[in-house]
C-alpha cells in the first residue's frame, strides 16, 4: 500500500485507534441527528410564519369574531399558532361572559382571556423552542469531543514511535492525520448545529414579538366590545 492511500479518508478512519472510531461514530450520529431536527425545525418554522400571515391577513379583515372563533376551533391542528392563541382567548372570553352576573365582572372576563391567550402563547414558544436545546449542545460540545479524539489519536501515535529506531515524518503522519479527522468531524457536526440555533432562535423570536402584539391587540378589541 502506498502513501497516498495510507493517507486516504477511509483509511486513515479504518486503521484509527479504536477509541478515536468511537468518537468519529458518536459525531457523526450527533450530527444525522442535528440534521434532522434542523429540517423538521425549518419546515416548523416555516410553516408558523405563513399559518401567522394568513390569520393576520383573515383577522383583521374585519369578519364577525364569533366565525372566525368557530373557523378556528374546528381547525385547531392546522389553523396555527395565531389561530390557536386567539382560540383561546376568545373562548375563555365567550365561557366569561356567559358566566358574568354584572357589570363588575367585565374586569375579570378580560383577564381571564388574557390568561388564556398568554399560556396558550407560551404553549405554542415551547413547541417552537422543541430541539433548540440540542442544537446548542452540539454547537458547543462536538468541537471539544472532537479535540477528545485528536488528543488521544497524537498520543497513541506518538507511543507508537517507542517501538521505531528512526522517527521520520512517514512514521508519524498517518496517526497524527487520523487523530485530526476527528477534529474535523466535530466542526462539521458544530458549525451547521451553531448556524442553525442561531437562525432558528431569530425566526423564533420574531414570531414571538408578533404573538405578543397579536395577544395586547384583541385584549384592547375585547375590552372595547366589553364597554
Amino acid at each position: 500500500m502506498n502513501a497516498a492511500q495510507d493517507l486516504s479518508f477511509v483509511e486513515l478512519i479504518a486503521n484509527a485507534h479504536l477509541i478515536v472510531q468511537l468518537i468519529m461514530a458518536l459525531l457523526l450520529g450527533l450530527s444525522l441527528v442535528s440534521w434532522t431536527y434542523i429540517f423538521r425545525k425549518l419546515f416548523a418554522i416555516r410553516a408558523a410564519r405563513n399559518q401567522t400571515e394568513k390569520f393576520e391577513r383573515t383577522f383583521w379583515a374585519g369578519g364577525n369574531l364569533h366565525t372566525l372563533h368557530q373557523n378556528a376551533s374546528s381547525s385547531r391542528e392546522h389553523g396555527g399558532a395565531l389561530a390557536r392563541i386567539f382560540e383561546a382567548g376568545m373562548g375563555e372570553y365567550i365561557k366569561g361572559k356567559q358566566a358574568a352576573r354584572d357589570a363588575l365582572d367585565t374586569g375579570a372576563v378580560l383577564d381571564g382571556a388574557r390568561r388564556a391567550m398568554r399560556a396558550a402563547f407560551q404553549r405554542e414558544l415551547d413547541a417552537l423552542d422543541l430541539h433548540l436545546n440540542f442544537l446548542a449542545s452540539v454547537g458547543s460540545v462536538s468541537p471539544y469531543v472532537g479535540l477528545l479524539g485528536t488528543v488521544w489519536g497524537i498520543m497513541n501515535a506518538f507511543r507508537g514511535l517507542a517501538s521505531v529506531e528512526q522517527a521520520t515524518l512517514m512514521v508519524v503522519a498517518p496517526g497524527i492525520a487520523e487523530a485530526l479527522i476527528a477534529t474535523a468531524i466535530g466542526l462539521f457536526a458544530a458549525i451547521p448545529a451553531v448556524v442553525a440555533y442561531n437562525r432558528f432562535t431569530h425566526d423564533i423570536d420574531r414570531l414571538a414579538t408578533r404573538f405578543e402584539s397579536f395577544v395586547e391587540e384583541f385584549s384592547n378589541i375585547l375590552q372595547r366590545q366589553s364597554r
